[in-house]
């Protein structure tokens, strides 16, 4: 489990398309204290650390990506070079700043504007239509792997505000329309509308 609250960026180091897809992910986690079989979410997607070291370019951590993964997230768009947002797993005693977050990512948002507001960014999304019923505006939401309030809702659009601190901690700053994000709907959004549908 993961709370949203991004703690690295990682950058992708490179990546193996064979089969599945592998890739290396450079990080400022100590690599010493990543276990083999660790937990990471990147860009929203909890994937199991397969090894770790240090090189010239510094700590790094590799992980395998099912192709399933692969076809639900926009993990196909990455490519060398590519800025990702990490978190670690939860461990017991560790606050829980953003919300509850599971790293099974639901489907794939599409970035549709972005305006400034004040310091602020204002960026508005367009969720597949099939999750457009989980989301409410103050709701929680997990878009690349950070918590985040939805402003408003309409229809299968919605709006949250990037305030200065979350653009300068992740990859908030690198985006742009027409991207593709990861989307994780909130687990008690997911509950309540499962027991209104047995209604």
């Amino acid at each position: 489990m993961f709370t949203g609250i991004i703690t690295d960026i990682g950058t992708v180091k490179a990546l193996d398309r064979k089969g599945d897809l592998a890739a290396w992910i450079v990080t400022r986690f100590p690599p010493d204290g990543i276990a083999i079989g660790a937990s990471i979410a990147c860009d929203g997607v909890c994937l199991t650390v397969t090894d770790r070291g240090i090189d010239e370019d510094g700590g790094w951590f590799a992980v395998d990506i099912s192709a399933e993964t692969v076809s639900k997230t926009n993990l196909c768009d990455w490519v060398v070079g590519k800025r990702i947002n990490l978190e670690r797993a939860l461990k017991l005693g560790d606050e829980l700043g953003g919300h509850i977050v599971s790293g099974h990512v639901d489907g794939v948002a599409e970035l549709l504007a972005t305006r400034d507001e004040g310091d602020s960014t204002r960026m508005t999304f367009r969720a597949p239509e099939a999750l457009a019923k989980f989301i409410a505006p103050k709701g929680s939401i997990a878009l690349n792997g950070t918590s985040l309030t939805v402003n408003e809702v309409d229809g299968a659009e919605f709006g949250v505000n990037i305030i200065p601190h979350t653009r300068e901690v992740t990859t908030w700053g690198d985006v742009a329309v027409g991207d593709r994000i990861n989307l994780e709907i909130d687990t008690l959004a997911r509950y309540v509308a499962r027991l209104n549908d047995r209604g």
